[in-house]
């Protein structure tokens, strides 16, 4: 554990923050915490309506800011080493280990991917991320230049990311392209998480069958989009859920019975390999992170 400095949240009221007060507001809004923690956190005088402490009472209308100073807290211990792939003056590339926040949320902010990257290349830019329990290749940007050239890439899907699974179940098909539309459902402690959805926005997935153990398979997995949880929602989708996945079950949705949180552990998932066109030289660039023994080949 270790004392982090604390930090502000600031949220702009939408059109549907009007007529609700901000007590209320904030116990729809961060779910995590009850309408008694709020309402301790507003008599401290944590929470501000537009730069004014706040009493809770207050109503909202839309445009308005709602900042809560969260105050110091102890931040869970997490692995904190990281490697580093890659680098040059454009680009850095680590090797995130399981268990690491890629960003700032929730009960993590100093014990991130991001905050360790900075803290000694305070330049460096995320350009995408993974899962807390997801280990491989991210990729940051050094530059504003290289940002924008690489962020206009990923939107045209010109980067090629390859991902290792470890699947429940063996399929009946040696590869298989994957199109459920990934968008909110009901999650009965966040109100609503990512999952396979009618209503969604597409997601392209391509998965591999690598190797059948018993009543499993060890999948290389391509994807096209970036949806959130897209590997574990599409895997599951097609009837083989990631080994220990406490969230997705069959068919892309939370388990019916006390789903887990999308941060939780248990599963294996790694981003083994990015494959970019570099945004200064225009040479191709493909960077690999070693899996963790658990996802290598056996045979």
């Amino acid at each position: 554990m270790a004392l982090n400095r604390g930090c502000t949240y600031r949220i702009q009221a939408g059109p549907d923050a009007a007529g609700l007060t901000v007590r209320a507001y904030l116990g729809r809004t961060y779910r995590h915490s009850s309408d008694a923690e709020w309402a301790a956190r507003l008599d401290c005088g944590e929470v501000s309506l537009a730069g004014v402490v706040a009493t809770g009472g207050e109503v909202l209308r839309p445009g308005q800011v709602v900042e809560w100073r969260r105050p110091s807290w102890n931040e869970p211990d997490v692995p904190l080493h990281v490697e580093v792939l890659f680098e040059d003056a454009s680009l850095l590339a680590v090797h995130k280990p399981a268990g690491l926040p890629t960003m700032p949320a929730g009960g993590f902010l100093e014990h991130t991917l991001l905050r360790q990257v900075q803290a000694e290349r305070p330049e460096a830019h995320a350009l995408h991320r993974l899962g807390r329990f997801t280990s491989g290749v991210v990729l940051f940007a050094r530059t504003t230049d290289a940002a924008s050239r690489l962020a206009a890439d990923w939107r045209a899907h010109r980067v090629r990311k390859v991902y290792l699974a470890l699947g429940q179940g063996v399929p009946t098909w040696a590869s298989r392209r994957i199109l459920v539309p990934i968008g909110p459902v009901p999650h009965p402690r966040l109100g609503e998480v990512y999952a396979a959805s009618g209503s969604g926005k597409p997601a392209d997935t391509m998965a591999r069958v690598l190797e059948i153990r018993d009543d499993q398979t060890l999948f290389d997995v391509q994807i096209a989009t970036g949806r959130p949880h897209q590997i574990r929602v599409h895997l599951a989708a097609v009837g083989h859920p990631l080994v220990g996945d406490p969230l997705y079950t069959t068919g892309g949705v939370p388990h019916a019975q006390s789903p887990g949180l999308p941060g939780d552990g248990g599963y294996l998932l790694h981003a083994h390999r990015l494959e970019v066109t570099h945004p200064v030289t225009g040479a191709p660039l493909a960077i690999e992170a070693p899996p963790p023994a658990e996802l290598v080949l056996m045979g």
